[in-house]
């Protein structure tokens, strides 16, 4: 009887051993900078990122509009808050106005950014929104928020 109990035990650590690195793998496979993943992508691949990233924010902001309107329709004296402006404000700082259809420029500029190895843990979308912000000619604001990102997400 011992040895079916010692074979059981040697069993279950091989067991433990094949689960625990199925679960180590994955973990340490996502240590990926965002520079890293970008880089991995082919350019198809990014312009359909920078496209869905475009239609979220999008569909985001409308739906919210929505909402604030549907529960302050009955209510003549409300007046949006700040806060409502501003997270707007934001959502159009990820949107690059005068790019139009053409992603390509987005997806080369974060490209370029990428390059730089202080940009390298900035993700994707802060990336986005100081390109954007770039692309629409607001070049003193884009370069404040890049220095933000270098110092919120230092390599």
């Amino acid at each position: 009887m011992r040895i079916c109990t010692t074979g059981r035990k040697r069993g279950r650590t091989g067991l433990w051993l094949l689960v625990s690195m199925m679960l180590i793998v994955p973990v340490s496979a996502q240590k990926a900078s965002p520079a890293e993943y970008w880089k991995s992508l082919s350019e198809p691949e990014k312009v359909a990122f920078v496209n869905g990233a475009y239609a979220t924010l999008v569909k985001l902001k409308a739906h919210h509009q929505h909402e604030v309107k549907k529960q302050y329709v009955y209510d003549p004296n409300w007046v949006a808050p700040y806060y409502i402006e501003r997270f707007y404000e934001i959502i159009d700082e990820h949107l690059s106005q005068n790019v139009g259809y053409n992603l390509d420029i987005i997806t080369q500029h974060m490209d370029a950014l990428y390059a730089n190895y202080d940009n390298r843990n900035i993700p994707l979308i802060d990336m986005l929104r100081i390109v954007s912000v770039s692309q629409d000619g607001d070049q003193q604001k884009a370069n404040l928020l890049l220095l933000q990102a270098q110092r919120k997400y230092r390599p």
